[in-house]
């Protein structure tokens, strides 16, 4: 034995070197996985290696500040300069190709709007509520009016990691916003302060007996024991995969996730293409009635845009029966923090712009705009796009991506991996840990507050005291070649409806004002 450990003791440390590379070699050349590898072995690893460290290669050397997807370099620099109350501003003139597509131009006035000395926005730069109520027109016994023209969208505790949501909800709460649960369910990291929007989808998580169907006895308990729930939304598709279902595997159901769903612990949970509680328009129209019927607060619903049959059957019934959503979401067909196929998330519904254009045109077409809250969602967290978005019709915005990049998310991509290297979309302790929730949430707070001072500073240039009063005839995009700008009025074929707004100093005084600024 002695012997045997001398001769080795005696392999000079090439050798051994050389002894690893020969194993490799012939593992190579045997193995029948990798034709690259068997073909050339050795040097074969370099060409899958050089592959998997591609997307960080391209993003920090390779692409330039403009062509990077879904947020290019320029965004998420003002994202995380604004988050961290920095300098955002750029220097020497824009670097955007300003007569590229779909580029926007917003019109500014002669002079801008004068803000008096007693001005809400005098007195606060970062004050911008919704100008509508969720919930006025019908009646509703709690009606809600957003604190905040931007919050965070619909992502669940599972999808993004505890410190993430606690972070995002104690952000909004600083920020007077509203924070969206996904449909997750209501976790204990949603309730720490901050307006919740209560979300569930087909899989009823928080809210479903132990069959998996609705339960309206847990909802309206919920609702009661957590009277920061300020709304309920609930979800007929999203951008990433409308239409599609989904399986939680029992493998990822922890105690905590198991108790927070009300699923059992270790056995893979479905979420179906359908709703069991409805299937028809009008047994949708009377859930969404019976619901905001036993808790007194605003019912919405959210959906990715596609056939707008339906639709137009969902506004027929709102004329006959003056019933129906009290807000719509309308989601693009981008994507987004939720992981899908290409084939879904590249082509299943329609973008954002073309999307909640075609449904609010239908909505309009009927009279039907004034009582509902549109609400935003697919990459308008930029001031610009919010304000094209304001001019198209939108009442609020929410944020999904941008709210994670002010958290700490660097664009990895690797969300549907358990692996971000953020800690912000795993449920890897050690990853999670690299979360400051006090930092993150001051961050978060942050970016909504500079998010809406610059929006104001637009609207103001405009000529306008509130981004409500923009107009599709106030924003222009380059469409084509022979007529390089149109109005948006010109490019998607109708006129918003105008919203009712008297002053910013009464909305500062309505007592249906979400967030903690009374």
């Amino acid at each position: 034995m002695d012997s045997f450990l001398d001769f080795i003791s005696d392999i000079p440390w090439w050798a051994w070197i050389l002894i690893v590379l020969v194993i490799i070699f012939l593992r190579d050349i045997t193995q029948r996985k990798h034709t690259i590898v068997h073909n050339f072995p050795l040097v074969g690893h370099i060409r899958y290696w050089l592959e998997s460290i591609g997307p960080e290669l391209r993003q920090y050397l390779v692409a330039n500040n403009r062509e990077e997807l879904p947020f290019n370099r320029i965004e998420r620099g003002w994202v995380y300069a604004s988050s961290k109350n920095e300098n955002n501003y750029e220097g020497f003139g824009t670097d955007r190709d300003i007569y590229a597509h779909q580029h926007i131009f917003v019109n500014n006035a002669m002079f801008p709007y004068k803000t008096g000395e007693n001005h809400p926005n005098t007195l606060d730069k970062y004050f911008l509520p919704c100008a509508k109520v969720m919930g006025a027109y019908n009646k509703r016994r709690k009606p809600y009016r957003p604190g905040s023209v931007i919050n965070v969208s619909a992502m669940s505790f599972g999808s993004l990691s505890a410190r993430a949501i606690e972070s995002l909800n104690k952000g909004v709460k600083i920020a007077d916003a509203y924070h969206n649960t996904g449909e997750g369910g209501l976790s204990p990291y949603h309730s720490n302060g901050g307006d919740v929007v209560f979300h569930f989808g087909t899989g009823y998580f928080g809210v479903r007996d132990e069959n998996g169907n609705f339960s309206m006895d847990k909802l309206v308990k919920l609702v009661e024991d957590n009277p920061f729930v300020r709304a309920i939304e609930i979800k007929l598709s999203q951008g990433a995969k409308p239409g599609k279902g989904g399986v939680l595997p029992g493998a990822k159901i922890t105690e905590e996730l198991a108790k927070i769903r009300h699923v059992e612990i270790g056995k893979d949970v479905l979420s179906p293409p359908n709703h069991s509680a409805f299937s028809t328009v009008q047994e949708m129209v009377d859930f969404i009635e019976e619901i905001a019927e036993k808790t007194g607060l605003p019912v919405g619903i959210k959906a990715a845009i596609g056939k707008l049959g339906q639709w137009e059957e969902l506004a027929n019934i709102m004329l006959k029966t003056n019933k129906g959503p009290d807000f719509i979401t309308v989601d693009g067909g981008e994507g987004g923090t939720g992981a899908a196929p290409p084939s879904f998330a590249d082509h299943v519904s329609l973008p954002w712009v073309y999307g909640f254009g075609d449904l609010y045109k239908l909505f309009k077409e009927k009279d039907l705009t004034e009582r509902i809250v549109f609400i935003g969602s697919g990459k308008l967290g930029f001031p610009a796009k919010a304000a094209m978005a304001f001019a198209m019709g939108v009442d609020c915005i929410n944020v999904a991506r941008e709210a994670m990049m002010s958290i700490g998310c660097i664009q990895a991509q690797v969300c549907h991996t358990n692996r971000c290297p953020a800690g912000v979309a795993t449920q890897n302790k050690w990853l999670q840990r690299g979360i400051d929730v006090p930092l993150k949430s001051e961050r978060l707070a942050q970016y909504f507050k500079t998010f809406r001072k610059e929006f104001i500073e637009i609207t103001h240039a405009a000529g306008y005291e509130h981004p409500c009063q923009f107009t599709m005839d106030d924003i222009e995009v380059n469409v084509d070649d022979h007529n390089l700008a149109k109005d948006l009025s010109s490019t998607y074929m109708y006129h918003k409806t105008k919203v009712p707004f008297t002053s910013m100093q009464d909305l500062k005084d309505c007592q249906y004002l979400g967030g903690h600024k009374k």
